[in-house]
């Protein structure tokens, strides 16, 4: 009879060739039957390649990637990961990228980016699948209806006057002559502004990081993001840990330690904040009243008790953290970066940057900002929103430099992908020719890149000059961009489908509200000596060449706007 010893060994001598079997069938068998080898795609390291994610994930590289791809590929282009049975499907085709956003139960966020995401915001709406995230977006959706988001308008307008005295107070401090301007981070203010206004847009809590970064909460979110995304190297112990989450509790890093404690911050200091809250509307409710608040926190909440919604579908108090969370996370880096490019383009183009000054001045009252009551504040923004070269230069910036640069899918189910063109195929030798067919299989497990930049600046939809800033582009689009996917004038940088940005009407709201305030007072220009470039660390961020490891950065000459006579 075996010894117990005995039969221990023979078990995990079963299950360690168990599982070098299953790798060589992961490395070698499972790729060759892959159909999408089919299709033809830039060479590669058979085992290990990171070469093709560099090509279209950096932005230094990714619009000349894919006008060499559609050139010698085609719009669907098959691809490697950097395993070797990571193999995907990366498309410019925008009949599949459209099938793709509108099937989000077929096409999910894949297992590893939702663990990213969730370890620093929780499982809130970017992270959630399935009947999670529907109902987490029932129950969010009317915190951003019309009505909701116009009570906003005159918050978003404190904010604004705010950075602007803040600026010039900076420049009285640093005695600055007539003429004269000073280097400002802009990358950093429009981080900070925008975390102000979700401070007290999402939690009807004042974080103050206009004037200071002390506020505890401020901080854990702000070194968060900061230690996890901007900084984040993306070694090989991260490509580890994001496929095998034990490794990093095992064997926890300096940043997973330094990210677990600003959660536990945020989750201290957020959870009292929705205790508070739910303190409140309980109290107005049983004096027979409704309780007013007008923040995000407490639309949540009070949506989230109403009789419109069954029981069933309420949402746990640690879903509304995370859904509060991802507000913060989503909505102030994509509108902030947004900002700072568009001051970054503006700086480089200073005819486009006067034309759009002249048309902000043109609405300027002339009773000072702050002393405007909130129903003239209302209307000042509405003549800002109708502003047409105002429009045209927020669509350019959003359409030439997206914050968020790609997506990725996963097939949850065998599929058949529509394609609006024929797609060239490889055969055994290796040869390529056309395949009239309008569609491509795709197995279960398959990863889709969506280009979100490439579609943005695709030469055969938007024309030759799709490089370029342009925003009188917008006066005559070509047609072959009128029927394409996009929830924002064509554009997929709020992406499309059930899945498509919830806050776009907010975003579009401050960047307006920040471009009218700022211009109208200041005028911006390229910091002498600094070489800015893009990196694409989650999101597209600008970093000084030569000082990329202190974050993202923007400096720029930032002058007092004084009027002609």
């Amino acid at each position: 009879m075996p010894s117990a010893a005995s039969t221990i060994l023979s078990l995990c001598a079963t299950g360690g060739l168990a599982a070098v079997a299953y790798g060589v069938y992961l490395a070698f068998i499972k790729p060759r039957f892959n159909p999408l080898a089919r299709l033809p795609g830039p060479k590669g390291n058979r085992f290990i390649e990171m070469r093709h994610l560099g090509m279209i994930m950096d932005p230094r590289r990714s619009p000349s990637t894919y006008v060499h791809f559609v050139r010698e590929y085609g719009r669907n282009v098959y691809i490697r990961g950097p395993l070797p049975w990571d193999q995907r499907l990366f498309t410019l085709d925008p009949v599949a990228m459209n099938h793709v956003l509108q099937h989000t139960s077929d096409y999910q966020k894949p297992e590893t980016s939702r663990r990213l995401i969730s370890q620093l915001i929780g499982v809130g709406m970017l992270s959630a699948e399935g009947h999670v995230h529907k109902r987490q977006r029932r129950v969010a959706t009317p915190a951003f209806s019309i009505q909701a988001m116009r009570d906003l308008v005159p918050l978003v307008f404190d904010k604004a006057v705010a950075l602007r005295d803040k600026w010039s107070a900076l420049m009285r401090e640093a005695n600055i002559k007539p003429g004269e301007g000073h280097i400002l981070d802009v990358c950093n203010w429009a981080s900070r502004v925008t975390f102000d206004v979700m401070g007290s847009a999402g939690f009807d809590y004042e974080l103050d990081a206009i004037h200071n970064g002390d506020n505890e909460l401020l901080r854990a979110y702000t070194e968060m993001f900061d230690v996890a995304i901007t900084r984040n190297t993306g070694g090989w112990w991260d490509l580890i840990t994001l496929h095998v989450p034990l490794a990093g509790e095992l064997l926890p890093s300096k940043a997973f330690k330094f990210v677990s404690r600003c959660r536990e911050v945020i989750h201290r200091v957020a959870g009292r904040l929705i205790q508070e809250k739910k303190r409140k509307i309980m109290e107005a409710q049983a004096k027979g009243q409704t309780y007013g608040g007008k923040d995000l926190l407490s639309l949540l909440l009070k949506f989230n008790e109403s009789s419109e919604i069954p029981p069933e579908h309420h949402i746990p108090d640690e879903d509304i953290l995370n859904t509060i969370n991802t507000f913060i996370f989503a909505g102030t880096d994509t509108t902030s970066l947004a900002l700072t490019w568009s001051f970054f383009l503006l700086s480089h183009y200073p005819d486009i940057q006067t034309r759009l000054r002249n048309e902000l001045l043109f609405v300027l009252p002339t009773t000072p900002l702050q002393d405007l009551t909130a129903d003239e504040v209302q209307s000042l923004y509405t003549a800002i929103a109708q502003l047409p070269y105002l429009d045209n230069v927020t669509k350019e910036v959003l359409r030439l430099i997206p914050p968020i640069h790609s997506s990725l899918r996963v097939a949850t189910r065998d599929d058949y992908i529509p394609i609006s063109s024929p797609i060239k195929r490889k055969d055994k030798n290796g040869n390529i020719s056309l395949d009239d067919a309008r569609s491509i299989y795709v197995p279960k497990g398959t990863f889709i890149y969506v280009p979100i930049e490439g579609f943005n600046l695709d030469k055969e939809l938007w024309g030759e000059s799709a490089w370029a800033f342009n925003p009188d582009r917008w006066d005559d689009l070509p047609e072959s961009i009128k029927t394409t996917p996009g929830l924002y004038n064509h554009l997929l940088t709020f992406s499309a489908g059930p899945r498509a940005c919830i806050g776009m009407r907010m975003a579009i709201i401050e960047f307006k509200v920040f471009m009218f305030m700022l211009l109208t007072n200041f005028v911006f220009s390229p910091a002498p000596g600094q070489q800015i470039g893009k990196a694409n660390v989650v999101l597209t961020r600008p970093y000084v060449a030569g000082r990329e490891k202190e974050g993202s950065m923007l400096p720029l000459l930032v002058t007092p706007y004084v009027p002609s006579e």
